[in-house]
């Protein structure tokens, strides 16, 4: 008989949901991990006389499932959290996080923020991010020292910030930061012009002519509200999206962020073209921009992903608490209850999440050759008693305080609900550091 394989980590658990084949829930499974990825996914029962673990958890009351991934956000302004509340988009942007910006960014207030915000999402299952925000490199190094994955959408605008004087120097930089970040299995990087009315046509020819040259997804905030389509109308004569086409941007790279105002012919276009949409339910509720129409996207192939948008208009990263507001608004928008169901909310936090971001190969769901990103939670509390559907009990009761492991790539990133890879006090000093700071402007 053959000594059992020396591996990392074994994870036993009470289920597995692993997202990937559709709608399976495995009992008293394991998932078996070496180097980074998991390499055998079989009855508990079977793995002991096979493997043969540097370190195995026996998780008797919980329930694995893929890392969460948030597809759209702003990290670093979970410094911003709480300021200008029920305030509407425009006057939020233009008279509130607009200056605050103006005055507060810089490397230290992105790499700082970012830490708050990566400890916030950590704790709550998160274990991939999509960032938008100046100094992306800061966000690197936050999302380094946390060991946590990151898709960093390089801004672009068209009028200077803090980080670049114009579009050309922002597509610069974002083109270096993907030759720095190339070979790195946690940082990923893609381009971000922030929207259509905050950029001209020839640097979104360049980035549509640079993405496929480099293979990099391009995300969009776009078809937000009603007075954006409305200016853009006024302006040139064509929807946002109309122009996008005509710069050749509607391809299977570009992620479409909030899409609440679109027609059937623009689901048919984004359908064909492979485009995704980010939906960011909470975010579009608390500045009324709009409703996604998810179920309908859905029904036409479109794939729907899910993010939070960032703190100043959340204001959390909690993305349990994002999937149950997106499967209950998309009843309510879809005047049906059995419109986004469960398993599809799932999955947009997970594997929709991971093709968006052009990673579906490598994350978003527990499969043998995928790195081990993995999120656990405990249903022993009772908000889970009596359970019946383990995965409508994720999206319709769980609480983010109930996730007690977070794995990233097989490194344990949180342990019985504690942070391992960043000081918790440290991460609220940094809060109350810029708290102070912002308070005394």
């Amino acid at each position: 008989m053959e000594p059992p394989e020396k591996i990392d980590l074994i994870i036993h658990a009470k289920w597995i949901i692993p997202v990937v084949p559709k709608g399976i829930v495995l009992e008293k499974h394991c998932l078996v991990i070496s180097d980074k990825k998991i390499i055998a996914i079989c009855p508990s029962e079977k793995a002991k006389p096979s493997f043969s673990a540097y370190q195995e958890y026996d998780l008797k009351d919980h329930v694995l499932i893929p890392g969460l991934i948030n597809a759209h956000g702003h990290a670093s302004m979970s410094l911003f959290r709480g300021i200008a509340d029920d305030t509407p988009l425009e006057d939020w942007l233009e008279n509130h996080i607009w200056p605050l910006e103006n005055k507060f960014v810089s490397e230290d207030f992105v790499e700082q923020g970012a830490t708050v915000a990566i400890a916030e999402m950590i704790t709550s299952g998160t274990t991939c991010f999509a960032d938008m925000y100046f100094f992306p490199d800061a966000v690197a190094r936050a999302a380094t020292e946390a060991k946590i994955r990151v898709q960093l959408a390089c801004p672009v605008l068209d009028f200077p910030t803090a980080w670049a004087k114009d579009a050309e120097e922002y597509i610069y930089k974002a083109t270096k930061l993907h030759d720095d970040f190339r070979n790195n299995d946690l940082i990923y990087t893609a381009f971000g012009p922030h929207a259509p009315y905050t950029i001209s046509d020839a640097p979104l020819h360049k980035i549509s002519v640079l993405a496929e040259e480099l293979d990099l997804p391009i995300h969009i905030h776009i078809h937000e509200t009603s007075r954006e389509i409305a200016d853009a109308v006024a302006l040139d004569g064509m929807r946002p999206l109309d122009r996008l086409h005509k710069l050749g941007l509607i391809t299977p790279r570009l992620l479409c962020i909030h899409a609440t105002q679109l027609t059937s012919d623009e689901i048919n276009l984004l359908a064909q073209s492979g485009a995704s949409v980010i939906h960011c339910p909470e975010s579009n509720m608390k500045l009324a921009s709009g409703l996604c129409e998810v179920s309908k996207l859905s029904k036409h192939g479109v794939n729907v992903a899910l993010g939070t948008d960032g703190c100043a208009s959340n204001n959390d990263l909690n993305m349990f608490s994002e999937m149950h507001t997106a499967a209950l608004l998309g009843k309510i928008v879809a005047d049906d209850a059995s419109a986004v169901p469960a398993q599809q909310v799932l999955e947009m936090a997970t594997i929709n999440g991971a093709k968006a971001l052009g990673l579906g190969n490598l994350i978003g769901s527990l499969e043998v050759g995928k790195y081990a990103d993995i999120t656990a939670i405990d249903l022993n509390y009772v908000n889970a008693k009596p359970l019946y559907n383990p995965i409508s009990q994720l999206v319709y009761s769980t609480q983010a305080s109930q996730v007690s492991h977070v794995w990233c790539a097989g490194t344990a990133v949180l342990e019985s609900g504690k942070l391992q890879t960043l000081d918790s006090e440290n991460v609220a000093a940094i809060a109350l550091l810029w708290k102070n700071r912002i308070e005394l402007k």
